[in-house]
């Protein structure tokens, strides 16, 4: 399983490269990366709504609708345009695209205000099941990085009958509650910085009142040399005004630490999820900068039994589909093909 440890190693290493990367002389210039895409500014065309399971999900769509489906998970704080690229992409290659908003994020919302406003892993995962089986989806293809990533090992492990393959930006990536309560080193503890400051009631004010910088200043920590514009990050950061956006940003990262309790319904999933079962669906992971240390992949080598192939991007950040979106959709190709 890769650990709040190991995730926290790569995520250092980039806060660390972001810091030691600022100047106080006014002739510094940022490191070379990867600008813009083409379409950085083309946004989706008209969006669908579906009702699926708690949730009225809203989603972006292309490809030929009797198309082999891969369905394109984001993360936070970013949205469906992370796949602006990829979509057009893998729709050219025969595929029906699938780009759900997630809990909390853009046009999807909960179908009845009662709903527990929850982001533990199993919750989100059942959403994703539950869009499936809105649209009679019996197998996809599944790729995504951060939430999305985490949300595809989820649903890898719990149904691997409904995962054709495995796309996953940073490797195994499972919330395990007992391992979260170990302490680590304060350099690794460090880039968690942001999950600290939403433990506290100062942090989720905070927020709530500054959503859109904060989540921009976590673009930059998080792809440091990517050279997006305020065009491309205001495009998703409409997204950020759904009515339960920091309920659900503050639950999930609450839940983590075990401040906030899940629901009882996910308990049986959290267990089998807690044993950090092996993936058997074919598989292929992404190393990015990101992932310092760890994007060789071999911390988490063992936890996939099937069909499997690593990538490693350099010079690239956490955004992967968005920063480099040609190399993801040959890991998206790829991994339909293992």
């Amino acid at each position: 399983m890769i650990s709040r440890r190991l995730f926290s190693q790569g995520l250092v290493a980039t806060v660390a490269a972001s810091l030691a990367g600022c100047s106080s002389k006014p002739d510094a210039a940022p490191a070379a990366g990867p600008t813009a895409t083409p379409r950085a500014h083309t946004p989706f065309g008209p969006l669908k709504q579906v009702d699926a399971g708690v949730l009225n999900i809203g989603y972006a769509e292309s490809g030929p609708p009797d198309g082999p489906p891969c369905i394109l998970l984001h993360g936070w704080p970013y949205d469906i345009h992370s796949y602006i690229d990829v979509a057009p992409n893998l729709a050219a290659a025969g595929y029906r695209v699938l780009v759900p908003y997630l809990r909390g994020f853009g046009t999807t919302t909960f179908r009845s205000a009662e709903t527990v406003r929850n982001a533990q892993q199993a919750a989100v995962g059942t959403d994703i099941i539950a869009f499936m089986d809105a649209l009679t989806i019996d197998r996809a293809v599944v790729a995504g990085f951060d939430w999305g990533a985490r949300t595809g090992c989820v649903m890898a492990s719990l149904w691997p009958e409904r995962c054709k393959a495995l796309v996953s930006v940073g490797g195994y990536l499972m919330t395990n509650l007992p391992a979260q309560q170990k302490p680590l080193p304060p350099v690794a503890e460090l880039g968690w910085w942001y999950q600290f400051y939403f433990a506290t009631e100062r942090g989720k004010l905070g927020y709530a009142q500054n959503t859109h910088d904060f989540n921009k200043q976590i673009w930059k920590i998080a792809s440091p040399v990517w050279n997006f514009d305020d065009v491309t990050y205001d495009r998703t950061a409409q997204s950020f005004s759904n009515p339960d956006h920091v309920a659900i940003v503050i639950h999930n990262y609450r839940w983590r630490l075990s401040l906030e309790r899940g629901e009882a319904q996910y308990d049986d999933l959290e267990e089998k999820l807690s044993t950090s079962p092996v993936i058997t669906v074919p598989t292929v992971t992404i190393g990015s900068d990101f992932d310092g240390a760890n994007a060789d992949g071999v911390s988490y080598r063992k936890q996939f039994s099937g069909r499997y192939d690593h990538v490693v991007l350099k010079g690239i950040g956490h955004n992967v589909p968005q920063e480099a979106p040609d190399d993801f959709t040959k890991a998206v190709i790829a991994a339909d093909k293992l």
